[in-house]
Formats: C-alpha cells, structure tokens, sequence
C-alpha cells in the first residue's frame, strides 16, 4: 500500500472531521452545543473536501439569513 503524505492528511481530516460533525449531530438530541459543533466539523472537512465546502456555504447563508430577519 503506497500512502502519500497527501492522502495520509486527507484521511486524518476525513476522521477527525466526521467525529465532530457526527458528535454535533447527536447534540441536536442529546445537550450540547449543536449550532457550534455541525459547522465547526464542516469546516474540517471543508479543508480537504468540495462537497463539505458547499454545504458550509449553505449553513453559513442560514445562519446568517436568519440573524438578519
């Protein structure tokens, strides 16, 4: 198994991203800070991943959508 250091980056933001984001996830049941948690695994994932990107940019408009209303 050849592993560069670019693909051994992109698993390690892979995980660490998705552990925050599902731990964000269970918070919107479970007590926690869900509203912070979501973005900030988002924003993790964002660094290596275009899906993760444009989904950030769509919570961002939400959040900032409704701060305005």
């Amino acid at each position: 198994m050849n592993l560069t250091l670019k693909s051994i980056k992109k698993i390690i933001v892979a995980v660490i991203g998705f552990t925050i984001l599902c731990i964000g996830i269970f918070m919107i049941v479970l007590p926690g800070p869900a509203f912070i948690a979501i973005p900030v695994g988002l924003a993790i994932l964002a660094t290596e991943f275009v899906w993760a990107k444009k989904l950030l940019d769509k919570v961002k408009q939400k959040i900032l959508g409704q701060k305005k209303k």
